[in-house]
């Protein structure tokens, strides 16, 4: 497994936000972390990359304990991409992806550090957006050239919150893609979406979160059977069969009410 995480909880101050959560991430995968606004998803990820202090319970990353790496060294072995970020600066676009370089680079980027953020620019289809300033992107432009920062640290483990928000359909198709394509070289990829039927067309593994807690379907069931997701989210979904999983569909008339937080 490339991310194992045993009873993990942590509070915002006195409020419990991650209620002992347990689950096991296969390499080389796309796993999914799926469930309502303010079950806690994004607080996983946060507590993954170390972006947050104050959890309880263990992580191993590829069988390392996660509270003993080092800064550069979980930057090395994990590429997070949170779910807000904000330039201040008017840097270009290679310079944007060349600081994700910065637990490899000393004084000043090396040959290789300059080659991997070329690469990543490369990967993510953003060769002509080089030189233009970070600052006067688009929302989706903006996307596409930090999830390239992440892909230039050239970690083991990518940790993405939202990578489609501000994506159009087409941009959303084709990095769901690019994504599932990374696994396939090795990288273990772990992504919140909100989504579900973009999770189940393209992950491997799926993980519920419900009030900070862990859920799973019943045993034998997949999670698209059944009325498990409805319970999920708190809204009537009707489960349409596809490719051997299912696309959901509201199963109540639009604005008859709104679905439990």
């Amino acid at each position: 497994m490339a991310v194992r995480i045993q009873d993990l909880s942590f509070p915002y101050g006195t409020k419990p936000v991650l209620r002992q959560i347990s689950l096991h991430a296969p390499a080389g995968r796309l796993s999914v972390l799926l469930g309502p606004n303010g079950s806690g998803k994004s607080t996983v990820l946060k507590v993954m990359a170390g972006a947050v202090r104050g959890a309880q319970g263990r992580i191993e990353f590829h069988g390392c304990n996660a509270a003993t790496l080092r800064g550069e060294d979980r930057a090395r072995m994990i590429g997070y991409l949170p779910q807000f970020h904000q330039a201040v600066f008017p840097f270009t676009v290679e310079q944007v992806v060349l600081t994700g370089r910065a637990a490899y680079v000393g004084a000043l980027p090396r040959p290789d550090d300059q080659l991997a953020a070329f690469e990543a620019i490369h990967t993510v289809g953003i060769e002509h957006l080089r030189g233009r300033p970070y600052t006067e992107l688009s929302g989706g432009e903006r996307q596409l050239v930090m999830i390239a920062r992440v892909l230039a640290q050239k970690p083991r483990i990518v940790l993405l919150d939202e990578p489609v928000a501000h994506l159009d359909i087409a941009n959303q198709i084709w990095l769901m893609g690019l994504l599932h394509a990374l696994t396939r070289s090795g990288i273990t990829v772990l992504a919140v979406l909100h989504d579900p039927n973009i999770a189940m067309h393209y992950g491997d593994a799926f993980f519920f979160l419900r009030q900070g807690s862990l859920i799973t379907p019943d045993d034998g069931k997949a999670p698209w059977e059944g009325d498990f997701l409805s319970h999920v989210y708190g809204a009537c979904l009707e489960p349409i069969p596809h490719r051997g999983k299912a696309l959901f569909m509201p199963g109540i008339e639009p604005g008859s009410g709104a679905p439990e937080d």
